[in-house]
């Protein structure tokens, strides 16, 4: 029987999650990243220092990837391996190995790290590390092959506007039309799929608006990591073992007016949490920006139409009410060859009562 390690987790209202070390075989062949790997940093660039993650032996088989400053994500499916995305797509990892119960373990683990339990009566946790990272985990039998692992990682570094150009993420008259939105106080939506860049283009957004104004950030797992002097993070809560203590998104939404913000952004409409923000927006709140799932440009008025019915909002007041509240959409997206860009920049119209979107010239 492995050797039991304990969890301890952030918050003293959930107890230590004991569970056994899992027993993963990893192939010696994967080294370590370090500041001079080949894998730290692209051709021609200098090299990238190797990313925080917590010194904790239920990451020790994972720990070569997650601090891998070009690893932005990493799955464990089950019994089916691991695989790694370096911006190419998902890759195996040859020679990783684990049976079920040594992956069930690791998901177990790696959630505990967040501060919370994964078990068969909560099969399905979403958690974040002091670190950054974003752990999603699913158990069996929900999970079909086996307990299924999903690793966020945010970037070792915070990206300027100007390190998104060099990447190629938006070229210069872009990187101009942006600034001007920032600068011009325009209420922003930033869309697209998920992994297109969403987040980090919001993060360099903001890192552009001025020192002395006030930004306050909601989100559900944070994500946002801003380089600015003055920014208060709110996180959404999720209720603890006996159903208790829940903070939901609407309600920081409600609480941040009352923190005299000068920005106000929630990193990710996915509810009801859409009328406080267009509320917001509505009453003063310029140079407020948000992030939102969408496929397309086109798909945007469907996808808040989708979330307003969540809010008990018609259509013709979605419609009204974003109109008004949202002044440019800017959409990102993943190419095949995984390079993030900016594909298109428009606005909302509501012909008939209902919403459209319209290419910003």
């Amino acid at each position: 029987m492995p050797e039991a390690f304990v969890v301890r987790p952030r918050s003293d209202s959930i107890p230590p999650v004991d569970v056994p070390t899992p027993a993963v075989r990893v192939a010696d062949a994967v080294p370590p990243v370090t500041a001079t790997s080949p894998v730290s940093g692209r051709r021609g660039s200098r090299p990238r220092p190797p990313r925080a993650v917590p010194d904790h032996p239920a990451v020790a088989s994972l720990a070569p990837h997650l601090s891998d400053p070009e690893v932005t994500d990493v799955f464990v499916n089950g019994v089916d391996g691991l695989f790694v995305d370096r911006g190419r797509g998902a890759e195996r990892i040859a020679g990783w190995r684990a049976d079920e119960q040594a992956v069930r373990d690791l998901a177990v683990a790696l959630v505990g790290l967040g501060g919370r339990h994964l078990d068969d009566l909560t099969p399905l946790v979403d958690v974040r590390w002091e670190q950054g990272a974003r752990v999603h985990a699913v158990l069996p039998p929900v999970a079909r092959g086996g307990a299924a692992i999903s690793i966020r990682l945010p970037s070792a570094e915070r990206l300027s506007l100007d390190d998104l150009g060099r990447r190629g993420m938006v070229d210069s008259a872009g990187a101009d039309r942006l600034t001007a939105l920032v600068s011009g106080r325009v209420n922003t939506l930033v869309t697209g799929a998920t992994g297109a860049g969403k987040t980090t283009l919001l993060a360099a957004l903001l890192a552009l608006v001025p020192a002395t104004e006030r930004i306050i950030t909601i989100e559900d797992v944070a994500e946002l990591r801003i380089d600015h002097p003055h920014h208060v993070s709110l996180e959404a809560r999720q209720a603890n073992l006996e159903g208790a203590g829940a903070v939901g998104l609407a309600r920081l939404v409600r609480e941040a007016l009352r923190m005299r913000p000068d920005r106000l952004v929630v990193g990710e409409c996915r509810g009801d949490e859409v009328r406080e923000l267009l509320t917001a927006l509505n009453t003063g709140h310029d140079g407020g920006a948000g992030t939102l799932h969408a496929s397309g440009i086109a798909d945007v008025p469907a996808r808040l139409e989708a979330l307003g019915a969540l809010a008990g909002m018609s259509d013709r007041a979605v419609a009204r009410q974003a109109s008004s509240a949202i002044g440019a959409i800017v959409h990102v997206e993943r190419g095949p060859d995984g390079r993030r860009r900016v594909a298109g920049v428009a606005r909302l119209t509501v012909s008939d009562g209902r919403l459209g979107v319209e290419d910003l010239a």
